[in-house]
């Protein structure tokens, strides 16, 4: 009877994710967590009402939402799921109340403490057995409620075989329940992150469809403007023409963002080059050292032993130029920006460190999206175009980022050990 009950203790703790992807699929699970802590906190509540006694004792699931709750749904949505099952043990009464709140408390404890390992946890496998991890504790706590409760109330000599029975099968069934609703929880994001790299590919291929004509039709009157500008220039010998150049340069920048359109629409590899990753990098750097030193930044260049690449020197310095410049422009005055650069094998990684004002998760979720910048003046053009090239290059780009602390941008690229 017991495995019956605590089976349907499980569908109730799997309600509120299938009630989550079905009618908030728009929305990544886990937000807003007090949304979430709800969910969870009344299928917590309902695990307790509907519990299976025994021994004098309640079984049931109430922490396998807490757990759930606090990994998805960070502090807010644990101590959201916390406070209903406090009152639904109040409701419940009964002379273990003082154990019941103890063991509430104690349970809640582990998966708080884990909540931040969990969040760097990089994929869906190691989530889930932080998950399961996390689902442990709980069990431990009540393990421990139990034997002290039973140790206090004197009700048995020693622990009859059937309540050993309950007590092992309660524990596998709490863990094997906090794996799958995990498993259940990663899907439900991997669906949501599916949908929006669907709808980002859509509006991606839109505008790489319109890109070239919109760029032809516009840089032919812009051609003939600049030409005819740059003839008055020349004439202009009395110097009345003075608006000339900020003219000049204004059609310079159009122009510019004419091909980044046309480069984020479809980047070219054109020109395949075999260079030293480490000197390339070194150039970089210092072709931007000036923009630095005018904000009072330090931009300093780490390289490891020497790398060789065989790519578009031209576009991949296009992407790291733009990647830069972004720590930069996020950096305040008298931060660093660190270019450094490693080698794993057949692979070379190079990674952008700033000590800027960081972004949060999200912002890093729109990064490289249509028109998304975290910046004042800019399209989102320039990262949007540097992460184009790179994808092109079959390279990856991965950002991590803390608000208040910076920014570190890791890229990967095919490469080979240089010999001199």
């Amino acid at each position: 009877m017991i495995i019956e009950k605590l089976l349907l203790h499980v569908l109730i703790v799997l309600a509120p994710i299938l009630i989550h992807s079905l009618f908030f699929s728009d929305r990544q699970i886990g937000r807003p967590s007090y949304f979430i802590g709800m969910l969870h906190g009344l299928t917590g509540s309902l695990c307790m009402l509907f519990a299976y006694e025994s021994f004098g004792l309640y079984w049931d699931l109430r922490y396998v939402p807490l757990v759930l709750a606090t990994l998805y749904g960070g502090m807010r949505g644990g101590l959201v799921v916390l406070a209903a099952l406090l009152l639904t043990r109040t409701y419940l009464g009964g002379d273990a109340l003082v154990f019941g709140y103890l063991s509430s408390f104690l349970a809640a404890a582990g998966p708080m403490l884990i909540v931040f390992r969990f969040n760097k946890a990089e994929t869906k496998w190691k989530r889930v057995r932080w998950a399961i991890l996390a689902g442990l504790w709980p069990a431990f706590v009540q393990l421990c409620i139990l034997f002290t409760y039973i140790g206090v109330s004197d009700k048995y000599e020693f622990l009859p075989s059937k309540l050993i029975y309950f007590i092992v099968i309660f524990g596998i069934i709490q863990v094997i329940g906090s794996g799958f609703a995990a498993l259940l929880h990663e899907a439900s994001i991997e669906k949501y992150r599916l949908q929006e790299e669907i709808f980002r590919s859509e509006k991606l291929n839109t505008l790489g469809e319109m890109a070239a004509s919109i760029a032809h039709e516009v840089r032919n009157p812009l051609t003939v403007v600049k030409g005819f500008l740059q003839l008055m220039q020349a004439d202009d010998k009395k110097g009345q023409h003075t608006y000339l150049p900020l003219v000049l340069s204004e059609l310079d920048r159009a122009e510019s963002i004419i091909s980044d359109y046309l480069n984020f629409a479809k980047p070219q590899i054109e020109k395949l080059e075999t260079f030293e990753l480490g000197g390339f990098l070194k150039d970089a750097v210092q072709l931007l050292n000036p923009l630095a030193l005018k904000k009072g930044i330090v931009l300093s260049c780490q390289t490891d032993a020497p790398i060789t690449l065989e790519t578009d020197r031209n576009q991949l310095r296009q992407a790291i130029v733009n990647l830069i410049k972004n720590a930069i422009e996020a950096t305040p005055e008298e931060g660093s920006v660190m270019v450094s650069m490693t080698s794993y094998g057949s692979e070379a990684e190079i990674k952008i460190a700033d000590t800027g004002i960081g972004m949060t998760k999200e912002q890093l979720a729109k990064l490289g999206s249509l028109y998304y910048t975290t910046k004042e003046t800019g399209t989102g053009l320039g990262t949007m175009v540097s992460l184009g090239i790179i994808d092109a290059m079959g390279g990856k780009t991965v950002y991590s980022s803390q608000p208040g602390k910076g920014t570190v941008v890791k890229i990967c690229l095919q490469a080979k050990a240089y010999s001199s």
